[in-house]
């Protein structure tokens, strides 16, 4: 039974904001999907992808020659881009999101001059444009605040996290020439 009042309540909620509130809750679902993606990753992937590498360059016998010190890169570049997969993409979304309040407070706006170019001081018809201006807006920034603080994080665990990898494969002396 609560599940229905649920329902009827967010039905309401889009309803009373217009349709730019359904595309924000697209860009939000995807946006925080993406987000737990990457901290299903920094949690358990990482790891196995760091000591798949470790293992890698340690089977290797040469880790001094001038091969061995670019395959070494090449191997930390990898491990890197897998840590910053999407990343880019969730700050883009999170971008976004304000702005596609601002295209509710706008389209909401439309709806207010309209009911005032015609006349009659419909206060109903100016009050339902209102809210569609003021509930986009507000649910745009709710969701760009919330992806914005996770966003920060994972760019600092990420930027950390690749700091180290550079560190855990070890080097023996300068490379010398092949």
């Amino acid at each position: 039974m609560w599940e229905i009042e649920a329902f009827a309540a967010v039905r309401g909620f889009i309803e009373t904001g217009g349709d730019v509130l359904l595309v924000i809750a697209f860009v939000t679902a995807t946006m925080w999907t993406l987000i737990l993606e990457r901290l299903w990753y920094f949690r358990f992937g990482h790891r196995e992808a760091v000591a798949k590498t470790q293992s890698f360059w340690n089977t290797r016998a040469d880790h001094a020659s001038w091969t061995a010190h670019k395959i070494r890169d090449l191997l930390v570049s990898r491990t890197e881009l897998k840590l910053t997969d999407s990343l880019a993409f969730i700050r883009t979304l999170v971008a976004v999101c304000p702005m596609l309040g601002l295209l509710g407070t706008v389209t909401g706006m439309i709806e207010v001059f309209d009911v005032m170019a015609t006349g009659g001081g419909n206060t109903r018809g100016m009050a339902a444009g209102v809210s569609k201006a003021t509930l986009p807006t507000m649910a745009g920034m709710v969701a760009a605040i919330s992806g914005m603080l996770f966003s920060t994080q994972l760019d600092q665990f990420a930027e950390s996290q690749a700091a180290g990898i550079q560190d855990t494969l070890d080097i023996e002396t300068e490379p010398a020439e092949d």
